[in-house]
């Protein structure tokens, strides 16, 4: 279906799924967030994205005629959560997912993170813990604790058509960013293991096109990560101490406004690695602290 060129395109892209891309597109975002309608009649909608209201108008039309019952929410990242208010104060859904954002106890020290692209209004009706489930007409929606890119971080399977629903924790375009305190290493790696053992047959992320081989991903996911803790390790021993070096060397062809996210992202490696004894401090674990190789 293809709505009028004010508002963005509104595709079918499985039996029981449609997408809408928001407009937001962005070096973090790619084409802008997927906001996914699940279910026909009765549906939810999941992670709805920005306040934009060119987007919440086109989500408010596809589904003209229907009754939305819930608004499911993977993480609190304002790219993600924010139309969820306006589509309740529209329709009467439920806003239903993951907790609230809540700023971890470290924080002072090891500086924001992510902290600031948090939905702070976010207020969910319901929050899912792992294994709750939905059901929409006769739809089961089941929700899976993942954290890792946030603490609060859900996806959502669609039980009917084997697939997942995978927020920011699994994306088709670009590995994940993991940005201490909220973030973690150690966590991520752990929810992804957990995913390696389910048979889901594809991914709905929240920015870019679907993984339609799940497992092949993930192997390529951790191999990936576990290649980039081995350079970074090299980097250690070859006498870098800070993350800007390291960053400048090992993300050397990466456009530079994504550094930023390379540094916490190599600050969440070095957190798991001094965690499993294989670096070390020159006191707490921060963005500006100096590191050697154990």
């Amino acid at each position: 279906m293809h709505q009028s060129s004010t508002q963005p395109d509104v595709e079918r892209v499985a039996p029981l799924v449609r997408r809408i891309v928001a407009p937001n597109p962005g070096p973090f975002t790619f084409k802008g967030t997927c906001a996914y309608i699940v279910g026909e009649g009765d549906v939810a909608i999941v992670d709805p994205g920005p306040a934009n209201p060119r987007h919440i108008a086109a989500m408010l039309e596809a589904i003209r005629g229907e009754r939305l019952r819930h608004v499911l929410v993977t993480h609190t990242h304002r790219d993600h959560s924010p139309a969820a208010r306006a589509l309740k104060e529209a329709t009467g859904a439920i806003i239903t997912g993951c907790a609230p954002y809540s700023p971890p106890e470290d924080i002072g020290v090891t500086g924001p993170g992510l902290d600031a692209s948090h939905d702070t209004g976010y207020a969910p009706d319901e929050i899912l813990a792992e294994g709750d489930r939905l059901d929409l007409a006769g739809v089961t929606v089941e929700a899976l604790e993942t954290p890792g890119h946030t603490t609060n971080h859900l996806c959502f399977a669609l039980r009917e058509e084997k697939a997942l629903f995978t927020g920011d924790h699994v994306m088709g375009w670009a590995t994940t960013v993991i940005a201490p305190p909220d973030g973690s290493m150690r966590d991520y790696m752990e929810s992804i293991e957990r995913m390696r053992e389910r048979d889901d047959d594809i991914y709905w992320p929240g920015h870019g096109d679907p993984v339609r081989d799940p497992q092949r991903y993930l192997r390529a996911l951790v191999h990936h990560r576990r290649a980039r803790e081995a350079a970074i390790l090299q980097r250690l021993e070859a006498g870098d101490e800070t993350i800007a070096a390291i960053v400048a060397r090992i993300y050397e062809g990466v456009d530079r406004r994504l550094h930023g996210a390379a540094a916490m992202t190599v600050f969440a490696h070095m957190e798991d690695l001094i965690a499993r004894g294989l670096a070390e401090s020159d006191g707490p674990a921060t963005l500006t602290a100096r590191y050697v190789r154990r």
